[in-house]
């Protein structure tokens, strides 16, 4: 954010929007999921995305983005200004740490791989006779999924995986993707997207939630907003890009999930960008 030039200009219209300086409150303040840390995420996949355009003679025929990174998609696409995505960043940012404050405080999103859906269903179904809620927050691939459950679980659950094959993973807090959190949904309808504008995308904009396609502004903002109640479902993103003949997927920010998994590269040649490659090639080009 301080040494590429795509990502200097990003910040300063950031920092603009902001009021502050993005890059020196982000050093200072610790949390992956962080105000700051979702900001700077955004203005990285963003001014990667830059990147990329100077580099290919190519346009986009399509864009995504999964979980964070559907604001920087539907900036990309043309449906939402920077300007509002960093409004909405941070303003989603602040109220799911107002609310996972107070509400589902006992709930954690486990993520988990090797697990086959037969197997997964069979630890589902023990869950459901034993009375305990769940939620499944993500299909990553065939075998790797992330649970939403309560915490008190969580050690019997990594032990079932193991029991079967599965690999745990890591856990994530506060939780994610639920139809439990209608509310969170609702109060980011009414205090942070009720004051911000779409349009209707200028590229084809592929839905995280179900792989569709989102062609209007209303479309884009409803699902921005569903991403806090329904799963995000790679594996049928990898399916639409496919079937609209895509065969690169271009990767504008760091990850180390979506687009390494064995559906997306058995699908794609990934051609990946992130902070550190970037600037690792400017440095050799410098040599």
């Amino acid at each position: 954010m301080v040494g590429n030039a795509f990502a200097r200009r990003r910040v300063a219209e950031a920092d603009e929007v902001l009021g502050f300086s993005l890059v020196r409150r982000y050093r200072a303040t610790p949390g992956d999921y962080s105000e700051v840390a979702q900001l700077a995420f955004l203005v990285n996949c963003l001014a990667l995305a830059d990147w990329h355009a100077e580099q290919s003679d190519v346009p986009p025929a399509a864009v995504t983005g999964p979980s964070f990174g559907g604001k920087a998609a539907a900036v990309w696409a043309g449906s939402l200004s920077f300007a509002d995505a960093i409004r909405m960043t941070a303003g989603f940012a602040r109220l799911m740490t107002d609310y996972f404050t107070v509400h589902h405080t006992d709930v954690v999103t486990q993520s988990f791989a090797r697990t086959a859906p037969d197997r997964l269903a069979e630890i589902l179904a023990e869950l459901d006779e034993a009375g305990e809620w769940y939620d499944i927050s993500c299909y990553v691939d065939d075998d790797f999924t992330m649970l939403s459950l309560r915490e008190h679980r969580l050690d019997w659950l990594a032990q079932r995986l193991r029991s079967v094959g599965g690999l745990p993973l890591y856990t994530l807090r506060p939780p994610m993707h639920s139809r439990a959190f209608g509310e969170l949904r609702r109060r980011a309808e009414a205090e942070v997207v009720a004051g911000i504008s779409f349009a209707d995308p200028v590229l084809p904009l592929v839905a995280d939630l179900d792989g569709g396609l989102r062609s209007t502004a209303a479309e884009v903002r409803e699902w921005l907003l569903d991403g806090f109640v329904r799963p995000v479902r790679w594996p049928d993103v990898v399916a639409a890009l496919r079937g609209r003949g895509i065969g690169t997927l271009r990767v504008a920010g760091a990850d180390s999930l979506f687009t390494r998994v064995p559906c997306t590269t058995n699908a794609f040649t990934v051609v990946g960008a992130s902070p550190r490659t970037v600037m690792q090639a400017r440095r050799r080009v410098a040599a």
